[in-house]
């Protein structure tokens, strides 16, 4: 497994470190060794430390957690627990996926077909919208870990969407009059 610590606003001392590999070396079991583990802690305003730990685990599933304290050990300590929870509930919801078709002989073209009809939308998110250049869209995304972002573009006063293409770059969707 490789990992990246990142910190704003604070400085990633050895010790923090030392705690953050020790915590995950029990999640390498779940993982595959090429699997790519991003910690992003930054300090509030109010003091309070927040840790994210952003994990993708291929086929489009992107697992995450958060954890805010005052202590940023703490922070650490839970943000890893819920961590190592989606772990251990994707890979046995695959576990389980692979054990439930294995008998199952169903042609792929109507995997896709049914799995087309079967959308529906399961979670709805409000959220402000600032007028932004490109440039703070493209590190605001970053700093979110999110694969695109929603932003009013500060030159043409339209709403715009940013977001990761599979081949690395950065696409813009700006709607047209």
């Amino acid at each position: 497994m490789k990992l990246t610590i990142n910190a704003r606003n604070m400085s990633v001392t050895p010790g923090i470190t030392q705690r953050i590999e020790k915590k995950t070396q029990t999640m390498s079991r779940y993982l595959l060794s090429d699997t790519e583990m991003q910690v992003r802690m930054r300090k509030e305003k109010n003091d309070d430390r927040v840790v994210e730990i952003t994990v993708p685990m291929g086929n489009n599933v992107i697992l995450r957690s958060e954890a805010l304290d005052q202590n940023l050990f703490v922070a650490i300590d839970q943000a890893l627990a819920k961590m190592e929870r989606q772990i251990r509930k994707h890979r046995t919801k695959l576990a389980k996926r692979l054990r439930e078709d294995a008998f199952t002989e169903v042609p792929e073209y109507y995997e896709e077909e049914k799995e087309e009809e079967d959308r529906k939308v399961v979670r709805r998110k409000t959220f402000p919208v600032r007028p932004m250049s490109v440039e703070d869209a493209i590190i605001e995304m970053e700093l979110l870990g999110h694969n695109f972002f929603v932003f009013v573009n500060i030159d043409t006063e339209r709403t715009n969407v940013l977001y990761l293409r599979k081949d690395g770059n950065l696409g813009l969707l700006e709607p047209e009059a």
